[in-house]
């Protein structure tokens, strides 16, 4: 357990097994432009599945020292050459000498994957969202408070040089209001893709939870944390299918009030949209470009672009963010806390049913 004096050094705390040297770039307003790196770190990623890969080939290009791979599944496991492999990641935390470990797995065992990573002084990346219960949001801060390692969490959309550029924008401006929307499709198939999809009790819910969860959490934070929520959710169209919702509406109230739709049901990914009315102003984010009043605002362009433009290209810079922290010895942005935030907006949302409740 650490000290009260090791607490109140948390931001320069991490598990002291790397002293690498990062160098970030920055742009002309401060955004992340690339890394440049030192000493490896040993890497390992608990979860081979879509996500899991994403985080693999970000390692491979960064050039990290991936030593170790865990998932239940065998299948999942192919293809990996040098590196040892399990079944099992109590085993693999336990033996292996890590500086970070990735949790890309199901929902539902983030959050004993990350207090058990945390209670070994690991540094932990885990994938959205933090967990899918409130009592487990308070069981994990409480593990990364008493570790001496760090977590990060991974809402890579306010890396987009786009949700950057907002941000500031708004830095010193007072939004009124903002609506938000996610159209985008998921069929039987995508479902059948993992037995935990789908369902309550290990996806936590369904698009709001699992796929709005990003576009949540660029809402609260270039917006402020909203006090209560009203929501609906609905299941239109795989009823025969899954038992969490394919389509919500919400209506978050705080300091700025924000409106939010997301539906599974569209025809095909569109890119998120994020509007925010300002005075006379509307300023309208996508994943790859801002609009002011209708005309493209003036952004750097983007270096590389890796992931869908539905969503955004944010993983790169937070990964390589956060292997920064860790061997600066810094604090992270998106750690237990603020993690926390949109975790609890999505789960007030599940227990509005129509009626404002507190979040």
């Amino acid at each position: 357990m650490a000290t009260s004096a090791q607490k109140a050094n948390k931001a320069t705390r991490t598990s002291g097994k790397s002293s690498g040297f990062r160098l970030l770039t920055l742009g002309r307003n401060g955004d992340i432009l690339s890394l440049q790196k030192g000493e490896n770190m040993k890497a390992a990623i608990i979860g081979l599945g879509v996500i899991g890969k994403v985080h693999y080939d970000v390692l491979k290009r960064q050039g990290e020292d991936i030593v170790a791979l865990c998932d239940i599944d065998a299948a999942k496991l192919n293809g990996y050459d040098n590196v040892k492999k399990y079944f099992d990641y109590k085993k693999m935390l336990d033996e292996e000498k890590i500086d970070v470990v990735h949790i890309c797995t199901p929902h539902y065992l983030h959050a004993d994957m990350t207090i058990y990573a945390l209670e070994r002084n690991v540094n932990v990346l885990c994938e959205k969202p933090l967990c899918i219960r409130k009592e487990d949001v308070a069981r994990i801060i409480d593990a990364e408070n008493k570790s001496e390692a760090m977590l990060g969490v991974c809402l890579q959309n306010r890396y987009n040089k786009s949700s950057q550029f907002v941000k500031r924008y708004f830095q010193n401006k007072k939004i009124d209001f903002a609506f938000g929307n996610v159209l985008w499709h998921r069929d039987k198939e995508y479902y059948a893709s993992g037995e935990w999809r789908g369902k309550k009790e290990t996806e936590g819910g369904g698009v709001l939870i699992n796929q709005a969860i990003h576009t949540l959490d660029l809402m609260q934070w270039i917006c402020g944390e909203p006090k209560s929520v009203c929501a609906n959710t609905y299941n239109y169209s795989l009823k025969d299918v899954i038992e969490v919702e394919d389509t919500a509406v919400a209506l978050f109230k705080g300091d700025t009030d924000f409106e939010f739709f997301a539906t599974n049901t569209a025809k095909t990914d569109l890119p998120v949209e994020i509007r925010f009315i300002a005075g006379g102003d509307i300023v309208t984010l996508y994943p790859d470009k801002v609009l002011i009043n209708g005309d493209v605002a003036d952004i750097e362009n983007e270096i590389e672009w890796n992931g869908k433009r539905s969503y955004g290209n944010g993983h790169e810079k937070l990964i390589g963010h956060f292997y920064d922290c860790v061997a600066k010895k810094e604090k992270f942005p998106i750690d237990g806390s603020e993690a926390a935030k949109c975790v609890k907006e999505v789960l007030s949302a599940y227990e509005s049913d129509g009626k404002f409740v507190e979040i």
